[in-house]
């Protein structure tokens, strides 16, 4: 019977192969709420090393999305030919829509985009790669692993909607999840913050600009007012109370059609982020109030004022796990055993690992070697690319 420590030991995958494939799938359009084509894709690659078609399957978090979207999250899974507790290894299948019409191209150690208006699609096509790569390495080499789901998610750009919606009990009930996103090979990410959005529609009265100002209720001028409040009182940008911290932002703004007209209404997107929910919670609250309060202040000639109306959403809650965590111990020995030195770091950014840890999944994330993600200087850094197929692949079949 094949030793799987010794196995783990000399298991290196096939490099030529997995660069290969991060190429094929950069150029698949699929911006968040089109994974169609790039889930296809997955399927049939699968499939063709082997799968079990009955093991292969699309959930229905799509229909659970705030947007919908033509498909749900893909999973696979596969039975254990060695005894221990289920792994799940996972990525994203969306990409930010700057990336559709990219051109891969292989410059020595780094991939961009040929179209120069285009961002590469690398976040996260290679952490798609990483985990898809290590399937199929395992389908046509017959190695030894313990149970294992594969996982690509949707909708992850536009807030995590595919982790959050998804379908718990297609994944096997895995132990631990490892996820790849974007940064190095060697960065475990063992925390994030927690992230909420919120909707404002300001709306105020609507007047002629030059024959009776005097009559309009300006909805850009609350919206000015509020956001001027936040920035004058620390809860925009960078926001630090004593030893709280957090970040808040207006991103959207939209409204008015001309400058004849007193604007009656503005829409407004904005989110709140820390670590510490209560705080966060904080940050909601003066967010609100200074919108509320610039409301009650424009008033016109007879004393009429604006009004808001504010709509938000928990995207996703922070989490932080402890280093001896089963799953970081093994994430860090599989770093290890590729001669790298692994990183904990937590991030200020959102993850799929947000929701699945919500759901009871002790997840560590790990980069695969994107560089500048969503900006069309996006790369791919093909050494640590690979890197983390050898990472994945460890992950995949190593067992104490």
């Amino acid at each position: 019977m094949t030793d799987p420590a010794k196995t783990n030991r000399t298991l290196e995958p096939d490099l030529k192969r997995a660069v290969e494939l991060v190429l094929q799938l950069m150029p698949i359009p699929g911006p968040s709420g089109e994974e169609g084509e790039v889930s296809k894709f997955v399927r049939r690659e699968l499939l063709r090393a082997g799968a079990d078609a009955a093991a292969v399957q699309s959930d229905s978090a799509h229909r659970r999305t705030p947007d919908g979207g033509q498909t749900g999250n893909l999973v696979f899974t596969l039975p254990g030919t060695v005894r221990a507790p289920r792994r799940m290894l996972s990525a994203h299948l969306d990409t930010v829509p700057i990336c559709v019409g990219s051109q891969p191209f292989r410059q020595d150690d780094l991939i961009r985009s040929a179209n120069t208006d285009t961002g590469l699609g690398a976040d996260d096509r290679a952490g798609v790669a990483v985990i898809l790569h290590t399937a199929l390495e395992i389908l046509r080499r017959g190695l030894p692993h313990p149970p294992l789901t594969f996982c690509w998610f949707i909708q992850e750009e536009t807030g995590l909607h595919g982790s959050r919606c998804l379908t718990r009990q297609r994944l096997g009930k895995p132990a631990m999840a490892f996820n790849w996103d974007g940064g190095s090979p060697a960065k475990l990410t063992v925390g994030a913050t927690g992230g909420y959005r919120l909707g404002i529609e300001v709306r105020g009265l609507a007047s002629h600009a030059g024959n009776a100002p005097e009559w309009g209720v300006s909805a850009i001028a609350i919206a000015a007012l509020a956001i001027a409040s936040l920035h004058r009182g620390g809860w925009h940008g960078d926001v630090r109370k004593g030893r709280q911290r957090g970040t808040s932002n207006v991103g959207v703004i939209q409204g008015g059609d001309a400058t004849n007209v007193v604007t009656d209404r503005v829409r407004i997107r904005a989110e709140a982020r820390s670590h510490q929910p209560r705080f966060r919670q904080r940050i909601v609250a003066e967010i609100e109030k200074a919108f509320r309060n610039a409301a009650a202040e424009v008033k016109n000639a007879a004393g009429v004022t604006g009004s808001v109306q504010i709509d938000g959403r928990l995207d996703y809650e922070s989490y932080r796990l402890h280093d001896k965590e089963p799953c970081v111990r093994l994430a860090a020995d599989a770093v290890r055993a590729i001669g790298r030195q692994p990183e904990l770091a937590v991030t200020n950014g959102g993850l799929d690992a947000n929701w699945l840890v919500k759901h009871g999944i002790s997840t560590v994330s790990l980069g695969c070697g994107q560089l500048h993600p969503h900006m069309v200087s996006e790369a791919l850094c093909v050494p640590d690319f690979e890197d983390a197929c050898r990472v994945a692949l460890r992950l995949a079949t190593a067992v104490p």
